[in-house]
């Protein structure tokens, strides 16, 4: 008979589930031997020493060998689950396994059907125990039992009851099995009735008014799956951490220097502060200081944990959810005006030619003098009644802009939506937020300080966390010269692509509509910007070291680099401890150092996750603000053409809706894919991307965002363009431009467009 340890060691090595059989054949007993084991084990789960059944015994307070787990939260891009049915006697918390996926395409974590986990999901897995912790690898995606979805309750003639969907892209509503007090036109949460899939679904929360003021946001954030609440530990961290004093003799003092900080008026937090002064030598000294997030919030503390699960905040028309608490991040670390702040701050000489020469980081002790707004700086400038803080100011961007000339970075300026809300949240306008050049000089400092600190790190061989964005791929430089050469104009492959390539083409379009559509063509052809440990410069700023630096209340690879910085050039600012638990150094994590790729894929994930919610809450908004004038005719911009129909927005407002074809006329239209055109099979008439169309709104759904056009009713015979591009007989709808490649994102929706007024 094998002894207790040697039962134990077998459970623990075994690569199969190890149950009464498992152990009966490993040690070769037989007949009354076999009766013998099962006392033993059952003597052995009496004395706490396993638990489990007879087909699979495990480790008290372990995990069976193979067993289901639930993903509870993803944690620096990895999933973390406990045992899905966890009822331990002694009532002892579920262990937490670290879920190691598969690699999937473009080396996401995936399981074995290629989707990659989410909170929530259920596997199948086997488990294993290190000196690290748990760890388990996942066999197969199990159906889950409780995943939530949002959606309105609606009724039908028979007084049944339906969940209309608030995701445009699930068209069917679903049976509520259980309404759980929810009435008709409440926004509520449901999960699954049962595991049949016919079963329906039973509502778990009333969320109330799918229209109230700060609805919108929330669809976001719950269909997204944002992290809203603080962990209560993180809170408590935090008013700690709030009451630290600034220790003055540790500290390079600047409260003396009139350090302004320009914002957005609606800003909700302050990173970021700028002051210049000339040099004497045609030059000049300046100082861009940010908010020492790193002396508050500690690498592994609470605050810490909540932050890396977050990434970055996410900034909603309604409200903001912050990546740190608010005590922190609207308070202590926001600069904020006539009080001191903790301050990271990059010293930066800018020679006549607007070339960064020389640059040195401190941890210093600011005041800052005025915090403005970019309209009432620019409107200071324009009106000569600015000091002479913000014309230093504007002087030394001068010659900043001359570098970045130099450089020639990728020059689009596309617009960008804004909702104002009145004070009771409702919509009292959506309209493109104006480009001033209080934008460029506050962009052109940070880009500046960014660089610096992304060369100061290569100076002493530390890790960096790179904002890296690489040249467009191949396929989509042959599309977007395809593109082009529907407007005669031409791509040369055989060269080195630089963003100047594409800024001389946009310079050689002179007529605006046309000029919108290169535009949008050649931001279709870049590839999306992402953090990562290994440079491979940033082409749209034609930079070849960049790092993000500037941001750090909102961005954790701002929190990461200036980590870095404090651990390069010994930058260690002592101060009391908050909590036992927290690290005293506020340099980078050994994890982090060792595996740095790993938070830069997470941190990239949840900014991708960010963009999008915050696009959809525009989209609804401006749904929403449209609502109340269906049937109107506005002017459109065709953006995307499919076999269904085309894709059209609103000029000036960005509203992006569906025209079915069968609205387009009463005879067919072929789809022609190469080109992304409908074409007229009698007139020939065609509908191409980039065509201006009068367009009546037929329909507009806050909920979804969705908005659905028709054409506006024309003469008989009048039509699109014909081959040639010219208009077809009588009162056109539309005015013509050359047909095109398919520009549109998902539902003509943009893409990723780095926004006006928000710092890169």
């Amino acid at each position: 008979m094998p002894s207790r340890q040697q039962v134990l060691d077998f459970i623990a090595t075994s690569a199969e589930p190890a149950g009464k059989r498992e152990i009966a054949k490993a040690f070769g007993l037989k007949g009354t031997e076999k009766i013998a084991l099962k006392a033993l084990l059952k003597d052995m789960a009496e004395e706490g020493l396993i638990d489990g059944n007879r087909t699979a015994f495990h480790r008290m307070g372990g995990v069976p060998r193979v067993s289901v787990l639930r993903v509870i939260e993803i944690e620096d891009g990895e999933p973390v689950a406990v045992p899905d049915n966890w009822q331990p006697d002694d009532g002892s918390a579920p262990p937490r396994l670290r879920v190691i996926e598969q690699r999937g395409k473009g080396g996401r974590n995936a399981t074995k059907d290629g989707a990659a986990l989410r909170v929530g999901d259920r596997v199948l897995a086997r488990n294993e125990e290190t000196d690290g912790g748990w760890t388990a690898f996942p066999i197969k995606k199990l159906p889950s039992q409780g995943e939530q979805v949002l959606g309105v309750v609606e009724f039908d003639g028979a007084g049944k009851g339906w969940l209309a969907p608030v995701d445009k892209r699930v068209r069917n509503a679903v049976p509520i099995a259980d309404l759980g007090g929810a009435g008709a036109g409440q926004l509520v949460m449901a999960e699954p009735a049962s595991r049949s899939p016919h079963a329906g679904v039973k509502v778990t929360a009333v969320l109330g008014d799918p229209l109230a003021p700060r609805a919108f946001s929330l669809i976001a954030i719950h269909k997204h799956g944002i992290p809203v609440a603080f962990a209560g530990d993180a809170l408590d961290e935090a008013q700690r951490a709030a009451t630290l004093p600034l220790s003055d003799d540790a500290r390079e003092d600047l409260t003396h220097l009139p350090i302004v900080a320009i914002d957005p008026s609606d800003a909700r937090d302050h990173d970021d502060a700028i002051w210049a002064e000339p040099d004497g030598e045609g030059g000049f000294r300046a100082v861009v200081a940010i908010a020492d997030v790193s002396f508050y919030v500690r690498p592994g503390g609470a605050i810490d944990r909540e932050a890396r699960k977050r990434g970055n905040s996410v900034y909603f028309p309604d409200r903001v959810v912050p990546m740190l608490p608010e005590v922190l991040s609207a308070n202590v670390c926001s600069l904020k005006a006539d009080a001191p702040r903790a301050a990271m701050a990059c010293h930066l000489t800018i020679d006549p030619q607007g070339r960064v020469t020389a640059w040195r980081f401190s941890r210093a002790r600011v005041q800052i003098a005025e915090v403005i707004a970019y309209e009432d700086a620019q409107a200071r400038i324009d009106g000569g009644t600015a000091g002479a803080n913000l014309q230093n100011l504007w002087a030394a961007w001068d010659l900043l802009a001359k570098a970045r000339a130099a450089r020639d970075p990728l020059e689009l300026e596309l617009p960008e939506r804004r909702v104002r809300l009145d004070e009771a949240g409702r919509i009292a306008e959506i309209a493109v937020r104006e480009r001033l050049d209080a934008h460029r000089v506050v962009e052109d400092f940070m880009i500046a300080a960014n660089v610096a600190a992304a060369k100061a790190l290569e100076a002493k061989v530390a890790p960096v966390v790179y904002r890296i964005h690489e040249p467009p791929s191949r396929e989509k430089l042959i599309a977007l010269k395809d593109y082009l050469a529907t407007f005669g104009r031409k791509l040369s492959l055989g060269q080195v692509i630089t963003p100047s390539l594409f800024n001389r083409t946009l310079k050689d379009v002179t007529d605006e509509a046309e000029k919108m559509l290169v535009m949008e063509a050649v931001l279709r052809s870049q590839t999306q910007a992402y953090y990562g440990p290994r440079n491979a410069g940033h082409f749209g700023l034609s930079l070849g070291n960049y790092a993000h630096f500037t941001s750090p209340i909102r961005r954790y690879s701002d929190l990461l680099v200036h980590r870095a910085l404090v651990d390069g050039y010994g930058l260690e600012q002592p101060r009391p401890a908050v909590e036992a638990r927290v690290p005293a150094t506020s340099g980078l994590a050994d994890r982090d150092r060792v595996d740095l790729a790993r938070i830069c894929d997470a941190i990239s994930k949840t900014e991708r996750r960010a963009m999008e919610a915050e696009r959809d809450t525009i989209d609804r908004y401006v749904a929403a603000w449209l609502s109340v004038r269906v049937g109107e005719v506005f002017d459109t911009r065709l953006t995307g053409v499919q076999k269904f129909g085309v894709f059209a927005t609103i000029i000036g407002l960005g509203g992006d809706g569906l025209v079915p074809v069968s609205t387009l006329g009463a005879e067919r239209f072929g789809y022609d894919e190469k080109t992304q055109r409908l074409i007229g099979e009698e007139t020939g008439t065609e509908f191409a991307i980039g065509m201006l169309m009068k367009l009546r709104l037929a329909e507009a759904n806050p909920l979804t965002g969705a908005l659905k056009f028709e054409p506006v009713e024309i003469e008989a015979g009048a039509g699109g363009i014909d081959r040639r591009g010219r208009h077809l007989a009588g009162r056109a709808p539309f005015e013509g431009k050359r047909p095109g490649q398919h520009l549109a994102g998902k539902r003509g929706r943009p893409g990723n467009i780095r926004h006006q007024g928000r710092k890169r």
